[in-house]
């Protein structure tokens, strides 16, 4: 049997460096170190260290026909916000509110928090606002959060208008969704949070 330690040790560094490359990623890197192996050896080892990566096969959905996402002609027309959650080391829950613009895509901020109520939320995007200005529009899901006396009489004070996607439609909100993917792999689960 060949001797793959070499290999493995190569492989190892690459994927401690880069957590979400996959085989072909590593490969080409192992070729621009100036390795000479063929990818079916370095395949099989990559296997038997278990670092392929699990893919997620997309489920079969009926066909429909989602209105388009319109994005905005300018910068501060419409702002997509969401939360999401993590837990800490010490399996504290904690949350985080997501806020960007539709026009460039931008993270405007996030919030993180145990709790986030819908007053710590208003008070948030003021403190946003301060700096990008008020949106003239503002897309979220129907979270408690977003349905309250307390947000809808904020958005009506600034003049701005919300615009509610469908129940179980996400797709609709598909800005704030992608960057939430991003969000969730290169940060929440890369990093251990100690507090």
């Amino acid at each position: 049997l060949p001797d793959d330690s070499v290999i493995i040790s190569v492989l190892n560094a690459i994927t401690e460096r880069h957590l979400r490359w996959g085989f072909p990623k590593c490969f080409n890197r192992i070729r621009k170190l100036g390795y000479k192996w063929n990818h079916k050896r370095v395949y099989r080892v990559y296997c038997e260290l278990k670092l392929n990566l699990r893919v997620k096969r997309k489920k079969r959905i009926p066909p429909r026909t989602p209105e388009k996402l319109l994005a905005p002609n300018k910068q501060g027309e419409c702002w997509s916000m969401d939360f999401m959650s993590d837990s800490s080391r010490n399996q504290r829950r904690f949350r985080t509110f997501n806020v960007i613009d539709d026009f460039n895509r931008e993270a405007l901020g996030i919030d993180i928090a145990v709790s986030l109520p819908a007053g710590r939320i208003t008070r948030y995007l003021d403190k946003l606002a301060e700096y990008h200005g008020y949106p003239l529009k503002i897309r979220v899901d129907n979270g408690p959060e977003f349905t309250g006396k307390t947000f809808i009489n904020w958005a009506k004070t600034h003049g701005i208008t919300i615009d509610y996607i469908k129940p179980g439609s996400p797709y609709q909100n598909g800005y704030i969704e992608r960057f939430n993917r991003t969000y969730r792999t290169e940060v929440l689960d890369l990093y251990l949070f100690n507090n």
